[in-house]
């Protein structure tokens, strides 16, 4: 379980290009050829986490948990294993706010502005690592649990509109219209098309 400490505006956040920098470095804990982790190691926050590759599944959730390289939670292994079934070769984690909370209830109540303008970047980044970005929309009921998480996704839509990407989503749509959170699907769920704007 991860629990919040304090707010994250009570806490040293790295800019994401800084991060970044850090992260494509060798690190004695994992190898990044194979893992990017950003920032590279286990703190409050988390910008992205998956593995490398040339045709990558950007996954989006809702916010991070406890997973780190080589040692991935149930979410994660369940994304990973749906995307390397519909053909990708890497998978690439990312939330829509980047505090790392196990239960979204310990989330903050306040948007931290700065968290979320470079959790933005870092979707940016994700974007730029393929011609045609292909997003699985993976965040379930969770994106209820607060007023701001909306307000993050529509942001990264407007990216992700600029980057030519194709928005996903697996398995039928929730009763409440959200796309499935990835823990509760099975292991060979195909992706299907997301019609994004309508979404919204």
């Amino acid at each position: 379980m991860h629990i919040p400490q304090s707010p994250t505006t009570a806490i040293e956040i790295l800019a994401f290009d800084t991060a970044l920098d850090a992260a494509l470095q060798p690190h004695p804990d994992y190898d990044v050829g194979r893992w990017l982790y950003v920032p590279n190691g286990y703190s409050e926050y988390r910008y992205i986490l998956g593995t490398r590759g040339k045709n990558p599944l950007i996954c989006m959730g809702i916010n991070p948990s406890t997973a780190a390289p080589d040692a991935l939670d149930n979410t994660l292994q369940s994304a990973q294993r749906i995307a390397l079934h519909n053909g990708y070769d890497s998978f690439l984690m990312f939330n829509v706010y980047a505090q790392r909370a196990t239960n979204p209830n310990d989330m903050e109540r306040e948007q931290n502005a700065y968290l979320a303008a470079e959790n933005l970047k870092a979707f940016a980044y994700l974007l730029s690592l393929s011609e045609k970005p292909a997003i699985w929309a993976a965040w379930g009921n969770l994106i209820d649990k607060r007023p701001y998480l909306k307000s993050c996704v529509r942001d990264c839509i407007a990216l992700g509109k600029a980057a030519n990407a194709q928005w996903y989503r697996a398995g039928k749509l929730l009763k409440t219209g959200h796309p499935h959170h990835p823990l509760y699907l099975k292991k060979d769920s195909q992706l299907e098309f997301f019609d994004i704007v309508s979404y919204l």
